[in-house]
C-alpha cells in the first residue's frame, strides 16, 4: 500500500508519516517548508522518517500543478492524506488571498491530480473552526457550519464542499476529519500551549486574549493520529468526523496546568479578544467512536505531561534564547 501525505514536515504530518511507515505503508511526503515558522524545525520533524527505506520526500507546493502531475505520474497511490494548508485563524484575517489560494485552490489541485490518475481514496484535514461560534455544545457533525468567523475556517469548509463534489461526481471515497485544537510533541511554536509554556518557562509575559474563560477541546497528537489511521481503514463514500478529546479546558485552567508542570508562575497580561477567535470548542465524538472505533486515550493532564517532557528535552539552552 502506498500513501501520499501532504504537509508531511508539519506537526501532524510528520507524526502521520511515522504512523503509516510503522503500519507497513510506502509513504511519499510532500511539503513546501512554508516560512510560517522555521524550516529547521520542519526538517527536524522529518529526521526519523527520512531514515526509513519506505519513505520518499518531495519538496514542493500543492499549488504547483506540474509538480503534482510528476509525483502522481511516477507513483500508484492507494490513498492520499491531505494535511497541507496555510494554518492559523488570526493570520488568515490579514492574508485572505493566500489562504484561499493554498487551502482551496491547492486542495482542488490535489483532487484533480487524483481524478486524472484514478486515485479515489482521500482523507482531508478539516478543522473545528468550521463550527464558528456554534451555540450548541458539544459540536456535532450534523450541526450547521454556514457561519465561519475567520477566513481560515471558511477555507476548510470550502475544502469539505470540494471533497463532497468529487465524491458525488467521480466516485471518490473521502473522509473529512475535523481536528479539535491538536497539541503534543512538535506542536507549532506559535500555538498557545507551546508558546505559553516557553514564555512561562523563560519568565516572560503571556498575553491572554479575553478574560481567560474561552475554552478549547485540546486533543493530544497520538489520539489524532489514531483517528487518522482508523479513518484510513474505513473509507467509503463521503463522511465527516470530529476528532477531539470531548472535554473543554478554559484558558486560565490551561495556564495553571503549565504552571504546575514547570513549577513557575505565569506573568499575565490581559488583552482584548482577537478577531476570528471563537468562544468555545467542544467535540461530540460519538460518531467517530461508533463508526471508527476512535477512543482518545489522553486527558489534558496526561497529554500535557507528555508535552512538557518533550519540551524540556528540546528547549534551547538559556544562553541561546
Amino acid at each position: 500500500m502506498k500513501v501520499l501525505i501532504t504537509g508531511a514536515a508539519g506537526f501532524i504530518g510528520s507524526h502521520a508519516c511515522e504512523h503509516f511507515i510503522d503500519s507497513g505503508y510506502q509513504v511519499a511526503g510532500l511539503d513546501n517548508f512554508d516560512d510560517f515558522y522555521s524550516r529547521s524545525i520542519k526538517e527536524n520533524n522529518l529526521k526519523t522518517v527520512k531514515e526509513s527505506d519506505r519513505f520518499v520526500f518531495h519538496e514542493g507546493d500543492i499549488r504547483d500543478e506540474s509538480l503534482l502531475k510528476k509525483i502522481f505520474d511516477n507513483n500508484s497511490f492507494d490513498l492520499v492524506i491531505h494535511l497541507a494548508a496555510k494554518a492559523g485563524v488570526r493570520p488568515s484575517i490579514y492574508n485572505v488571498k493566500e489562504y484561499y489560494d493554498v487551502n482551496v485552490n491547492g486542495t482542488l489541485n490535489i483532487l484533480e491530480a487524483m481524478r486524472v490518475h484514478n486515485v479515489k481514496k482521500l482523507i482531508f484535514a478539516s478543522s473545528s473552526s468550521v463550527y464558528g461560534n456554534n451555540s450548541r455544545l458539544p459540536f456535532s457533525e450534523s450541526d450547521p457550519v454556514d457561519n465561519p468567523v475567520s477566513p481560515y475556517a471558511s477555507t476548510k469548509k470550502s475544502g469539505e464542499l470540494l471533497c463532497h463534489v468529487y465524491t458525488h461526481l467521480y466516485g471518490f471515497d473521502v473522509t473529512c476529519l475535523r481536528f479539535f485544537t491538536v497539541y503534543g510533541p512538535r506542536q507549532r511554536p506559535d500555538l498557545a500551549i507551546h508558546k505559553f509554556t516557553r514564555l512561562i518557562d523563560e519568565g516572560k509575559t503571556v498575553d491572554l486574549y479575553g478574560d481567560g474563560s474561552t475554552a478549547r477541546d485540546y486533543t493530544y497528537i497520538d489520539d489524532i493520529i489514531e483517528g487518522i489511521g482508523r479513518a484510513a481503514g474505513r473509507l467509503k463514500g463521503y463522511n465527516i468526523y470530529n476528532l477531539g478529546e470531548s472535554d473543554m479546558i478554559d484558558l486560565l485552567s490551561m495556564v495553571k496546568v503549565i504552571e504546575e508542570y514547570l513549577g513557575k508562575k505565569a506573568l499575565l497580561n490581559y488583552s482584548p479578544v482577537q478577531p476570528g477567535d471563537v468562544k468555545k470548542t467542544y467535540a461530540d465524538i460519538l460518531k467517530a467512536k461508533t463508526e471508527l472505533g476512535y477512543d482518545p486515550g489522553y486527558d489534558f493532564r496526561k497529554g500535557m505531561g507528555k508535552f512538557i517532557e518533550w519540551y524540556r528535552e528540546n528547549r534551547k539552552p538559556a544562553a541561546a534564547r
